[in-house]
């Protein structure tokens, strides 16, 4: 607990660590408290106010509907961060689930999760995701379980080559000589030893998830009208581009911003951790 604290602490003393862990903070209490920081609500439409530049009254301008997109930037946060942390929580739960025991157990287990997970990694994250859309419809929970299953691979692979390095390491083995069964094995001693680097990229993947929810969103597949979501409300805002472009700016902006800093952070962390040099030592 006590080196948990210490690589947290010496990532948060990082400049990019720090300035990147306020701005998420920031992103991520826009997000629990949007029904009470939010000025509007995000539904709220004055067609008389229909696409105004940015003023007092309106900080971030309005959309084609009057609507205020300060007020629907912060309530989209909720929906991006959202989808994006559960889909990948989810996904790599499953994945090291998977992949820890493929790769202890091996044999034909082994082989047929790696059979599936190859063909799965030889396409791309998004044609995933638009196959699952298109096959249970779109929405939230189908975006995120199209994005869970989406980075699926790339977990339980990453999962796999942990245990299948770590279970021949000779504390492994003098515990599975004292008679412990294999499952506190895999789960007490193997697991913990490999949960670091799967983390690790899953929080990097966070950001992939939170762009590929956008994606989704801008062909309108994500979440349905009028839920706020930044890829929604970028997709809106290109039929106005000439007349308000700040409709399309201000949500690509926050999806920029918010990518970086999850990006910025999770290279902090990997230097805090010195993964890379254990990886040359390797």
């Amino acid at each position: 607990m006590a080196a948990n604290r210490s690589v947290l602490a010496r990532t948060l003393l990082t400049p990019r660590g720090g300035i990147a862990a306020g701005f998420l903070a920031v992103t991520v209490a826009c997000a629990l408290l949007s029904p009470w920081i939010a000025p509007y609500a995000y539904d709220l439409q004055n067609l008389s106010q229909a696409n105004r530049e940015p003023s007092a009254l309106h900080w971030l301008g309005t959309d084609e509907f009057g609507r205020d997109l300060l007020s629907r930037i912060i309530w989209g946060a909720r929906t991006s961060l959202a989808v994006g942390v559960t889909s990948i929580a989810a996904s790599v739960i499953c994945g090291m689930t998977l992949g820890a025991a493929a790769g202890y157990f091996g044999g034909a287990f082994d082989r047929a999760v790696t059979a599936v997970v190859d063909l799965t990694w030889s396409f791309p994250e998004i044609l995933i995701a638009l196959i699952f859309v298109a096959i249970i419809g779109p929405g939230l929970n189908s975006t995120a379980i199209a994005i869970a299953i989406g980075y699926l691979a790339q977990f339980t692979r990453l999962t796999r080559a942990q245990v299948m390095a770590l279970k021949t390491e000779t504390y492994v083995e003098a515990t599975i000589s004292l008679g412990a069964g294999h499952l506190y094995v895999l789960f007490r001693r193997i697991l913990p030893n490999a949960l670091t680097p799967v983390v690790v990229a899953g929080m990097l993947a966070t950001g992939d998830a939170i762009i590929l929810e956008a994606t989704l969103g801008f062909f309108g597949l994500g979440a349905q009208p009028p839920t706020p979501s930044w890829g929604a409300m970028m997709s809106s805002g290109t039929a106005q581009i000439f007349i308000a472009p700040w409709i399309i700016i201000f949500p690509g902006l926050a999806i920029a911003a918010t990518v970086i800093a999850i990006n910025q952070f999770g290279d902090a962390l990997i230097d805090a951790l010195d993964i890379r040099g254990r990886l040359r030592e390797g």
